[in-house]
């Protein structure tokens, strides 16, 4: 809010995560680095130190590397809502329905496919700069599978959109995929190649770290609030403050806890359960593949091969909670339909149990479109991920960064000509509509 000639940002709110993410589990113990203590002035502040946040950093040090930079993450690198992510770093559509994504704009589709590349470059280069093996970064592609004969005929439909675009795939039937999964369940797939696979708790500790000077990264040092002081900010922290001239929001969803984009973002979280480590020798198939659901709304799948053993990764389920909070019982509820998803495409594994099983947050706007742009004189916005966030809230932090410094450029000029998010309607019509959407596209994914 403001006062006078002065404006001051407070946060209502601060990240609160639930369950426990089995890719940090799977991970030592994390060397933080310090938390903020003292003042210090830097050129840049960026708040969240997820895919936004850290691609945002990489970026202006590659545009200008004496940028002095200061990250802030509110809690541990790896422990937010990137490292709940299922990993994924796509290039080419996720739902073969998606407006965004539709045979009726083959633009609008290749404009969509250049802004998830270019997030997979960064990541690409990222990777092969501090050779990082294919159990962080894998660009192995990924098979969208079915589970039903609706399913089929979404794969057959995207099929021939990717024809009409040139872009590579492969259809296959169900006892290819079952060679590839062990899974019988599964009536046909789509494999394609241009995905890259992460685990994304490793990728962002390795984002966070490969940072050097003058970027400087402070783990549990949440940015509490921010105000204007003539020419520049000043953020504010539990225990030090930065005077900076620009900041960059790469918060997501709780960009709106310090008052921006009010009423303009769905807060949806979405749930994954990890199995505990099996023999490999008890299912069939490759020991590594990644598959995301024919239908929106269904059920994705990971096998991760592991020194004891693999396990099963199953994501599913989606709810909205506009407090950004999720109860443990909502958390046991999606466990237990992940339980019923996992024996039914593993019945041969029906008395391996999940480990771990977490909630991860996601901001989507109503048209579909970033938060995005200077929301203030000198703060930057890069949120609104729409989901897929590994593929668009990188996108996002990269074109932030080149806004910021003034450099245009094809992925700058895409992100300048969508429209501004749009308002939703007043409580309680938001939450009615929303959860009775989500449930209603659950229902349509039937088991998908």
């Amino acid at each position: 809010m403001s006062g006078n000639s002065k404006k001051v940002f407070v946060a209502s709110r601060l990240p609160k995560h639930t369950g426990v993410s089995g890719w940090v589990a799977m991970l030592p113990a994390r060397v933080e680095r310090p938390r903020l203590e003292g003042s210090i002035a830097t050129d840049v502040v960026i708040i969240g130190a997820g895919f936004a946040g850290l691609s945002a950093a990489r970026r202006v040090s590659q545009l200008d590397p004496n940028i002095r930079v200061a990250v802030l993450e509110a809690g541990v690198v790896g422990e937010g809502a990137a490292g709940r992510n299922s990993g994924f770093i796509i290039d080419l559509p996720h739902e073969v329905s998606s407006d965004d994504y539709g045979g009726d704009s083959a633009s609008k589709s290749k404009q969509a496919i250049f802004i998830s590349r270019s997030a997979i470059a960064l990541a690409k280069g990222m990777a092969e700069e501090q050779g990082w093996g294919g159990e962080i970064f894998d660009p192995c592609g990924r098979y969208s599978v079915a589970i039903s004969k609706e399913g089929d005929r979404h794969l057959v439909g995207y099929a021939g959109q990717l024809e009409k675009l040139g872009e590579e795939h492969r259809l296959l039937d169900a006892q290819e995929i079952a060679a590839i999964t062990g899974s019988r369940s599964y009536t046909s797939a789509l494999f394609t190649p241009g995905t890259v696979i992460v685990q994304p708790a490793a990728y962002i500790r390795g984002m966070a770290d490969c940072l050097t000077q003058p970027v400087t990264v402070y783990e549990k040092t949440p940015a509490v609030a921010f105000e204007s002081t003539g020419q520049g900010w000043l953020v504010k922290t539990p225990a030090g403050s930065i005077s900076t001239d620009r900041i960059v929001l790469a918060n997501n969803g709780h960009a709106e806890s310090f008052g921006f984009f009010k009423g303009r973002l769905l807060h949806i979280f979405t749930y994954a359960s990890m199995s505990r480590e099996f023999d490999p020798g008890r299912l069939p198939g490759e020991r590594k593949w990644a598959a995301t659901p024919a239908l929106p709304m269904g059920t994705t799948v990971r096998r991760v091969p592991g020194q004891r053993g693999d396990r099963i990764l199953i994501r599913s389920r989606y709810t909205y909670h506009a407090a950004q909070i999720v109860s443990e019982g909502a958390l046991r509820r999606a466990g237990a339909l992940h339980d019923r998803k996992f024996k039914a495409r593993f019945p041969g594994l029906d008395d391996v149990s999940m480990e771990y099983r977490w909630a991860g947050a996601m901001a989507v706007t109503w048209n579909s479109v970033p938060a995005f742009g200077e929301i203030e004189r000198g703060v930057f916005a890069a949120c609104g991920c729409n989901g897929v966030g590994a593929t668009k809230a990188t996108a996002s932090g990269i074109a932030t960064a080149e806004l910021m410094l003034g450099h245009s450029t094809e992925l700058t000029q895409i992100y300048r000509s969508f429209e501004a998010p749009k308002a939703l309607p007043p409580q309680p019509f938001t939450a009615i509509g929303v959860k009775a959407n989500l449930t209603f596209r659950e229902w349509n994914a039937g088991d998908e």
